[in-house]
C-alpha cells in the first residue's frame, strides 16, 4: 500500500526528532562540563528517544482504528515528556526537536481523520 505525502513527511519528521533528541541527550550524557554528564536524566531521554523511534515505526504500520489512536496518544505523551525532560536538562535543542516531532505527528495522524468515502455504482 502506498503512503500519502503527509504520512511520509510526518514519519520522517518524527524520526528526525527522535534521532536529534537521541544525539543531543547522548552528547550531554557523555561530554564533560555539560552539567548532566553521567546522569540518569540524560540517559533516560536517550532511551525515550529510541522508544519514540519505535513508536513511529509502529504508527506507520498501524491501520485505522483503536490501535492507531492509542499509538498516537502514547506518542504524544512521549513527545511532551521528552521535551519537558530536555528543558529540565538545559539541553534546549531537545524541546525544539520535539516540536518538530509534534508537527510530524500531526501530519502523520491527519490521514486517520479523513473518512473513506467511495462511490459505489
Amino acid at each position: 500500500m502506498l503512503q500519502s505525502q503527509p504520512s511520509r513527511l510526518g514519519s520522517i519528521l518524527l524520526l528526525l526528532a527522535a534521532v536529534v533528541g537521541f544525539a543531543v541527550a547522548l552528547y550531554a550524557w557523555l561530554t564533560p562540563l555539560t552539567g548532566v554528564t553521567g546522569t540518569i536524566g540524560a540517559l533516560g531521554v536517550a532511551v525515550a528517544c529510541v522508544l519514540l523511534a519505535l513508536l513511529t515505526l509502529l504508527l506507520r504500520r498501524a491501520s485505522r482504528g483503536g490501535m492507531r489512536v492509542f499509538l498516537i496518544v502514547i506518542t504524544l505523551v512521549v513527545l511532551f515528556g521528552i521535551g519537558f525532560a530536555g528543558a529540565l536538562l538545559h539541553q534546549y535543542a531537545i524541546p525544539v526537536a520535539m516540536v518538530v516531532g509534534l508537527i510530524g505527528l500531526i501530519a502523520l495522524s491527519s490521514n486517520s481523520v479523513r473518512p473513506d468515502h467511495r462511490v459505489r455504482a
